[in-house]
Formats: C-alpha cells, structure tokens, sequence
C-alpha cells in the first residue's frame, strides 16, 4: 500500500462536516508500525499510582530555562519502508512548535521560566532508535523535564520508557487502554481518550440504536497485536458479557510488515463472518488491516454494519477510504467520536455553525497575525480543526497551563499534581479537556456520526463554507454527550 501522507481539509456545515483527503489515519498507520515493532505493556489490575507519589525532581530545569522534548515523525526515514511522500504540512510542524513556544516566553514563560525546545525528528519503524532517545531525554544530556507529542505518533511501549521507567511527565496524543496510563502513572497524560472508555461507550452506543443486541449477530474483527488483544479481552468482550452479547470472534494478522498474511487471511475472515450469519462487526483493527478487510467485503457482496469508532481512527479510516473504492462497504455506517472534524474555513467564521472551536480560535488569531499572507499553494492562512498547526497549539498550551498552575517551585511532582486538576480545557482536536488523579485523559464527551458519500453530491452533504463539494462527509446523528465514567 503507497498513501501520500495529508491532513484533511474539512468544513461543517450545521452537523455536517466534509472531508476530502486522508488524514490522521496515517498517523494510525505510524502507530501500528510502532507497536508491531515494540514490545507491549502487560496487564495490570493495578489503578493509577497517586500523583502524590510523583517524584520532586528538578531535573531538567534550570534557574531560567525549562528543557521540553518534541519529537517529530521523520518522513524521509518512511518514504522509502512505507511508501509516504512527504507533504508541506509536515514541515510545519518545526515552525508551528517554536510559534507557540516563543509566545509563551514572550509572555513571561512559565513563571519567569522559558520553555527551551528540543525538537527531534524520529522514525517511527525503528524501536531500537526510539528507546534511545527515550534513555537520552531520561537519563543523558540535555536533560529533559518532560515530554510532548502534539499528534500522536510517540506510542505504545516508548511512552511507558518516557514514564514508566524514566519518571518523566509526557503529554501525548496517542492513547490505548487504562493498563498504559496505569502503568506509566502519575506521569504518562493523554490528550487522547481512553480506548477501553471508547469501547466500553461503543458497547453502549450498539445497544441504544439497535445495532447489538436482540436479532443481531455480533461480530468482533481483532488483530493479533498483543494491544489489540487486550483491549479485545480485558475490556470490549467483558462489556459485551455484561449486556448478554455473545460475539463471533476472528483475528487477523495485523502487523505492517506482514502484509502478505494480512491480505491472504482477510478473505477467510470475512467469509467466516458471514457464513456466521454475523449482522454487525466492531473492528478492533489498524488502518493497514481495515483496507484489506474492505476489500474483502466489496469482492464478497458482503456489508455488515460496522460499529466504527476512535479505536485505531477507524471512523476516520473510512471517510478517507471513501468515495473510492469502498462506497458500498462504508456509506451509510456510523461511528463514534470524541473528535470535532470540524473548524471554520475562512478565517472569520468564528461563530454559528461555520466557526472555529474557541480553542481552535485562541490558536488561529496570533498565528494569523504572525502569517497573515496566502501565497500561491499555501495554506497559512487556515487552520485545520485537526491539523499539525493546532495540534501542536493544543498540548504546547496545556503543557503551559499546569506548569504555571504548580507554581515557582516548579517539579515533577507540583507538576502532575497541577494537571491532575485542569478542567474545561478549550482543546481542538476535541472540544474540551479535563483531567484528575484517576482520569489521565483528556477528552469528556462523544458524538454518533454516519458517513456519506458525495460523489455525485448527497442531499445530507452541504457544501463547504468555500462553497466546495467535497468527496465524502459525516452527518451528525447524535451531538455531543458525556464519555462513560465506568
């Protein structure tokens, strides 16, 4: 499989919110590289280790300076493994992180502190790299206070180097099941969700609209990743059990670099599943499987209602797989949130449906007023709602907002302690952020999306507020309401 790695341009329209290209499912294909490459986080019973525990170590800071770590994704390294050509996007990144870093020291940094970044690029295929940049952030020089990953592609085993083994605070966008957190407690923070809340709210979700439960026939499609087989039975069958459901269980291969396995069992599976009589499918599967398995369905006239979600972007996947090739395997499914995919896209659409996230506005006004030109093929001026720019904003700022809530006597312990207590956060990537002592992820509600397909153009997608058609969109089924709180 050859992507082209992008972030999508979207525009909402009254619940509606159109999508043209593929987007952070790649990074869920970065994510899976990674984590068929590391080793994976045991089990744990264990909750989270009291943020009164954390260490007071200072390490990392200095009278005037405050060492913070950025690793960025190195799309050189993975053009070649992976087939990605690099896009102009990324290479905002860099400039995004030190934009936001530098208004921060100009304005007083953190607490008469400025933030000194140590932006490192990284591949992401390459465990034995990552684990030594993890030691030298820890362990080595410079020293680092902590660690921020702005979208998500510093996952599995390596957050728990950072946290767990280094004692390290580390805010990052990628997420799995309450066992990392737990393990990589009080210092391992995600602005991601909790995938066993999302799956536990999937689960509840299913039985609501009747798409588990009385007639169906359930279907789980799991991949063989020691992480996707925890999450499939520590959490998603046991909520399944609780509501009486039963489900036919199928694991496919799912690591990257197996392809071959991948697209030869992906066929079985799928006509497993139906030969089962199987009416509805929870895919606990990474994007490099989720494209075979499509495929598979489209050659077999074989289209289950698949209860998509966050878990491994999968929601997500779809609209960027759609209009082409997978219009019948995927128009009409619904799946479940806690992503806007929405943002304004012109810049004055600040308010009613067309505008921006208040969180999103706080980042586009200076970012604005720094780039306000649009040159030729350059998309300065806009802002995605899920874009590199905003994401960077998002955690850069939250880092900020707990590190001035702890105070002068700035450590790892007043730290955590500070962002254990942040509320109502303004996110972008999802609308709102609060944290606790227990609650180690940041987002607080969902929403019920359906895809549509708009090539010809559906009566359910608006135009964009460019007044575009774009080739896909979701239509909002059910607004926001609150995550699962166990």
């Amino acid at each position: 499989m050859r992507s082209r790695i992008r972030w999508r341009r979207s525009g909402r329209e009254t619940g509606v919110s159109t999508v043209g290209t593929l987007s952070l499912a790649v990074v869920s294909l970065l994510s899976s590289v990674a984590l068929a490459l590391a080793p994976t986080a045991t089990a744990s019973a264990a909750g989270p280790t009291p943020v009164s525990q954390a260490s007071t170590s200072t390490r990392g800071i200095t009278g005037s300076t405050i060492n913070v770590v950025f690793p960025v994704v190195s799309l050189s390294s993975l053009a070649g493994q992976e087939g990605f050509a690099q896009d102009a996007e990324y290479g905002e990144q860099t400039k995004a992180i030190d934009f936001y870093v530098n208004r921060i020291n100009a304005s007083g940094g953190i607490n008469g502190r400025r933030i000194k970044p140590i932006i490192t690029t990284f591949d992401p295929t390459n465990e034995t790299s990552m684990r030594a940049l993890c030691k030298t952030w820890t362990e080595g020089s410079p020293a680092a206070f902590a660690v921020l990953d702005g979208i998500g592609a510093w996952t599995g085993d390596n957050q728990l180097c950072i946290t767990q083994e280094g004692h390290t605070p580390m805010i990052g966008q990628w997420s799995t099941v309450t066992n990392w957190t737990n393990q990589g407690s009080p210092y391992l923070w995600w602005t991601g969700p909790d995938q066993s809340v999302i799956l536990q709210a999937v689960v509840n979700w299913g039985l609501s609209s009747n798409l588990l439960g009385g007639t169906h026939t359930v279907g789980v499609l799991v991949g063989d990743r020691a992480s996707d087989q925890l999450a499939l039975r520590q959490y998603l069958l046991p909520d399944l059990q609780r509501a009486g459901i039963t489900a036919t269980v199928k694991t496919i291969a799912s690591n990257p670099d197996d392809s071959a396995t991948t697209n030869t069992e992906a066929p079985l599976v799928i006509q497993q599943l139906r030969s089962a009589g199987v009416t509805s499918v929870i895919p606990l599967i990474p994007f490099n499987v989720f494209y075979p398995v499509l495929a598979a369905e489209t050659s077999q006239s074989y289209f289950p209602r698949l209860l998509l979600s966050d878990y491994e972007s999968s929601i997500e996947s779809a609209l960027g797989l759609m209009p082409i090739p997978y219009e019948q395997a995927l128009d009409g499914q619904e799946g479940l949130t806690v992503q806007t995919l929405g943002g304004g896209t012109t810049p004055s659409d600040f308010t009613g449906p067309l505008g921006y996230d208040p969180g999103v506005k706080a980042c586009w006004i200076p970012w604005h007023a720094a780039y306000p030109q649009v040159p030729k093929g350059n998309t300065t001026d806009f802002l995605e709602q899920q874009g590199p720019v905003v994401s960077w904003c998002q955690v850069i700022t939250l880092f900020a907002t707990a590190a001035r809530a702890a105070g002068k006597d700035l450590n790892r312990r007043t730290f955590v302690t500070a962002l254990s207590r942040i509320k109502d956060f303004a996110g972008t990537t999802t609308p709102v952020l609060s944290f606790s002592a227990t609650k180690h992820y940041g987002p607080t509600e969902y929403k019920i999306v359906r895809l549509r397909n708009n090539v010809p153009p559906s009566s359910d997608c608006q135009l964009t507020s460019q007044g575009k058609a774009q080739g896909t969109c979701w239509v909002t089924v059910q607004p926001f309401t609150p995550l699962p709180t166990g």
